[in-house]
């Protein structure tokens, strides 16, 4: 007998027995189907956490200003730590050559008004390396500029967010809206940024959007007290300021900040550039812990170990549902053996071999995981869309995915069906005739 006949022997056999051969096939169905939906959960979850990384900056070391603890005030020298301040962005530039940009950020949450709308905003003071160091883009308009931090100027630019919710279709560059007791001039719009609905706890990610971005100097002057007293001057450099005296012995202003992003050039490793820059804020802090500093590169490895592991997990216990079908496959096919024992004496006898009889039974196995891994890619994708629409989780379906599942589903065929094949292949012809 040649290939076609044993197929079409096999199928026939499949075929005289529908309902079995359906049940027969769930396992690897379902199994299949849950490997797909697992995975792809655990790929979308990847790919959420690394562009709520990205938006940090991969190359960037944030600091963000934090409340000091009781043990690092018993420690502090009488000279107490001032907190995070612009002259710490300054001290960090002049000694770490391997940095690209100091990008200090004040932040404030508040009202922002035009005409009879008022919506909840985030304000964020900060300077003009701010839409590199963290690579945004505009939508419309244009970034503050270095003259605003210089004159002090009463403008921003909003969030994508920020300008539907304040001026709907209304085109804001030019117009003027109003944050506290203040009047700002629109100058642009930024694009899009990602909107987590499922933030990472350390990132604190929230949602970009909503930020409207302010001259840090106008932030500082005109919408807070500063610390400290006397008048001293403002000096710029490069994309950043500090504050310096005016020749006389006035203290200077500290001006507080809330975060400090620090772009390290790409050739430099960053957890050595991270421990100069905290040996730096130490120095300055006098020891105090009111400070973190968090490595977005760190939390990618972070989060790929962890992820990889997630994956690992969910796929074994995918792969359960599998092993459960496999052996389903096998104990079906027992059962044919047994069940068509006087069937194989009769091909046997008009002269089929055993390779003929191997083939025929294989085939079968192999047929109920082919077509069962085929419908479970398809309900796969199902759930992966149920999931996405019900769970508003982010699900990702790649290539390997498929092939890993469709592959692992013919080996369960092969590897489960060859046994109760090789059964049947070397029963004895006679005993098999004689078989009621």
């Amino acid at each position: 007998m040649n290939l076609n006949e044993n197929i079409v022997i096999g199928l026939n056999g499949l075929l005289s027995h529908k309902l079995r051969s359906v049940l027969t096939a769930l396992g690897i169905i379902f199994g299949v189907a849950a490997v797909i939906a697992m995975l792809s959960i655990g790929e979308g979850a990847r790919q959420e956490a690394l562009e709520q990384i990205s938006l940090m900056g991969v190359n960037n070391i944030i600091i963000r200003a934090k409340e000091p603890t009781a043990q690092s005030f018993g420690k502090a020298k009488a000279n107490f730590s001032p907190g995070l301040e612009l002259q710490d962005s300054r001290a960090i530039r002049d000694v770490c050559s391997f940095v690209q940009a100091v990008v200090p950020q004040w932040e404030k949450s508040g009202a922002a008004q035009y005409k009879s709308e008022r919506k909840d905003v985030k304000v964020i003071g900060t300077t003009p390396d701010f839409i590199h160091a963290f690579n945004y883009t505009l939508a419309d308009g244009r970034f503050l500029q270095q003259a605003h931090l210089e004159g002090q100027d009463n403008v921003c630019v909003l969030g994508s967010d920020a300008k539907d919710q304040i001026f709907h279709f209304e085109n804001p560059l030019g117009k003027q809206i109003k944050l506290d007791d203040q009047w700002f001039t629109v100058i642009g719009v930024m694009r899009r940024q990602l909107d987590p609905k499922k933030k990472l706890e350390n990132l604190k990610v929230r949602n970009l959007n909503m930020d409207v971005y302010i001259p840090i100097t106008t932030a500082q002057f005109k919408m807070t007290r500063f610390r400290g007293g006397g008048t001293g001057g403002m000096q710029f450099f490069g994309g950043g300021f500090m504050f310096s005296s005016s020749g006389n012995q006035n203290p200077i202003p500290r001006n507080l900040l809330d975060q400090m992003t620090v772009k390290v050039k790409e050739d430099i490793p960053i957890d050595e550039a991270t421990a100069v820059i905290q040996n730096i804020l130490k120095r300055r802090h006098y020891g105090i812990d009111d400070f973190e500093v968090i490595v977005p590169e760190a939390l990618v490895q972070q989060s790929q170990q962890t992820q990889q592991i997630f994956n690992i997990v969910m796929g074994a216990i995918a792969g359960i549902s599998l092993l459960v079908g496999g052996i389903g496959i096998m104990n079906i096919m027992l059962a044919s053996v047994m069940e068509r024992t006087k069937e194989i004496g009769v091909r046997r006898a008009v002269g089929a071999t055993r390779a003929d009889v191997l083939g025929q039974f294989l085939f079968e196995a192999i047929f109920l995981s082919v077509v069962g891994g085929i419908v479970g890619i398809a309900l796969g994708f199902s759930l992966t869309k149920i999931i996405t629409l019900y769970a508003e989780w982010r699900t990702v379906v790649s290539v390997p995915t498929v092939l890993l599942a469709f592959g692992v589903s013919a080996a369960v065929g092969i590897a489960f069906g060859y046994y109760p094949a090789r059964k049947a292949a070397f029963q004895n012809p006679i005993e098999s005739l004689r078989y009621e």
